[in-house]
């Protein structure tokens, strides 16, 4: 196969077929889609295709057939006939103020009447002028109208700082997206994409007829890229690439289906050869880490909340539970999926890769007390410590990062009693190396603290904050437990490390160790 460029950053599909960049075929998703029904609705994070699968659309009902040659569509789709096609969108800026959406969409409208060459009836109140719109333009062209919504809910995501602005902002949309509810009669096809889900009673209360296909797992894999893309479609690009590391760090979005790549960490891979938290550096919302940090969460327990639909459902602007929220922007993914016997599903969430939880993990630690510089350079130690199997070392880089939390952040936070304190730092600490951390590891006598594994070296943790002398008690939990029997293997080596901290001196006060090696039969 030759090699194609690379389409970083291009959300247009007609640039991507006529400059030969790669394209990963999503037509037989778009056709299934328009056969099957007629309003829907899809959550993804951001930069995972959504803008360019409604440009697909677009290019598709605006027949343009040349576009599509070699792909699905091209000889399952009727190119006789030709739709007009109605496409908004709200990603571009920051909307402060709810005059300054209604501008934007007024602007929107604008263009779109001029390019149809229709006079806008009744300009003072947008709603109506886009039901007029939409049923004038149905008459002129003799078919329906597609009407394509692209980052529906940054103008409330912008805003969630700010509570009183974010229910302005959302009024404003309902009373736009209830038009597409009573102009039916004149619509062919609404398909409405964001990056959160908004219950349908806040924002879509009028569109009662939407449909969901966010946890469809028939439309998993209509964003990102799956495995099967890789070997066909940019095969020529994994040259050199670890693939089972390429997996570990991009792969692992899961919506009920098949598993998915994050597409825009794939593309960079693919121009760099660098493993780098790409998708994550292009902006973590700050009020994302603020609620997380706020809500003091023991870290660990992100690999392992469990939910129900309703829960990741629940979300609004003056309710916003942080599950709901970590999962909707793809900081959290389906670990696992279950179905009770009266049917009900139910999610077990947790990081989708590793670039997911060493950089959430390396921004939320700060929160947890110890400062950024001095956790660097204990990080740095903490890693050369791990792969030399130097225990002294390690027992001082721990030390140094604790060591690193200002007494006064102690004053403000009573945490410092709690084993779930410690246990969060460093197993964030851990986690943003980028290592195979496990907190909270399940085996049948109980639950580690936290397991590391390390090539062909496993370690063991736990954690106890104690008032007197320290004892070894923590050790002695790991070995009464038996809780190295999981890890037990031919050729491996476990470290099972018991730390206790004291409660006044908020650090290590006794750290004892035993290693043991497996024996090859």
């Amino acid at each position: 196969m030759q090699r194609k460029r690379l389409p970083i950053g291009i959300q247009t599909f007609s640039e991507i077929r006529q400059e030969n960049h790669y394209y990963v075929d999503k037509t037989a998703y778009a056709l299934q889609l328009i056969e099957q029904g007629k309003h829907y609705f899809l959550s993804r994070p951001r930069r995972f295709g959504k803008s360019l699968f409604l440009d697909t659309l677009k290019e598709l009902f605006e027949g343009h057939q040349a576009l599509f040659t070699g792909l699905y569509a091209e000889k399952h789709w009727d190119w006789s006939v030709k739709y007009p096609v109605l496409r908004f969108s709200f990603g571009a800026g920051v909307l402060t103020q709810t005059h300054e959406l209604r501008q934007v969409l007024s602007k929107q409208l604008d263009m779109l009447e001029q390019q149809h060459q229709i006079r806008a009836q009744y300009p003072e109140y947008l709603p109506n002028r886009l039901s007029a719109f939409i049923q004038t333009l149905h008459q002129k062209s003799g078919q329906r109208v597609v009407i394509l919504v692209d980052e529906y809910d940054k103008p409330i995501l912008d805003s969630l700082t700010r509570p009183e602005i974010a229910v302005e902002m959302r009024e404003q949309l309902r009373s736009l997206y209830s038009v597409f509810k009573e102009s039916d009669a004149h619509i062919k096809f609404v398909f409405i994409t964001g990056v959160s889900k908004f219950s349908k009673v806040s924002l879509f209360s009028g569109l009662n007829n939407l449909q969901d296909i966010t946890i469809n797992a028939d439309y998993s894999a209509l964003c990102g890229y799956t495995e099967h893309d890789l070997d066909t479609v940019f095969a020529p690009e994994l040259e050199g690439l670890n693939r089972q590391r390429v997996r570990e760090w991009y792969n692992g979005y899961h919506w009920r289906g098949e598993s998915v790549y994050n597409p825009f960490d794939l593309l960079l891979l693919f121009k760099s050869k660098e493993f780098k938290p790409y998708w994550f550096e292009t902006g973590t919302p700050s009020f994302l880490v603020k609620l997380l940090t706020q809500k003091q969460w023991f870290t660990p327990e992100l690999m392992q909340r469990q939910v129900n639909e309703a829960i990741l459902s629940s979300f609004d602007v003056d309710h916003m539970l942080p599950e709901a929220l970590l999962w909707q922007t793809g900081y959290l993914t389906f670990a696992k999926v279950a179905q009770s016997r009266a049917g009900n599903w139910r999610y077990t969430l947790g990081y989708p890769n590793r670039e997911v939880e060493a950089a959430l993990n390396d921004v939320l630690l700060p929160a947890y007390g110890p400062e950024r510089q001095p956790a660097l350079v204990a990080r740095s130690h903490l890693e050369e410590a791990l792969f030399d199997h130097d225990l002294q070392a390690l027992k001082e880089s721990i030390h140094a990062l604790f060591a690193s939390i200002p007494n006064d952040w102690y004053r403000k936070n009573k945490l410092a009693q709690f084993e779930g304190h410690y246990a969060s730092v460093f197993y964030s600490q851990l986690a943003a190396l980028g290592l195979n951390v496990q907190g909270e590891d399940v085996t049948n006598q109980g639950r580690i603290d936290l397991s590391l594994k390390l090539e062909k070296r496993v370690y063991l943790f736990e954690f106890k904050v104690i008032d007197g002398e320290p004892d070894g008690s923590a050790l002695q939990q790991l070995i009464d437990k038996g809780y190295a029997d999981k890890y037990r293997a031919p050729g491996i080596e476990i470290t099972s490390i018991g730390i206790e901290f004291g409660r006044t001196a908020r650090n290590i006060v006794g750290f004892k160790t035993q290693t043991e090696l497996t024996q090859r039969t």
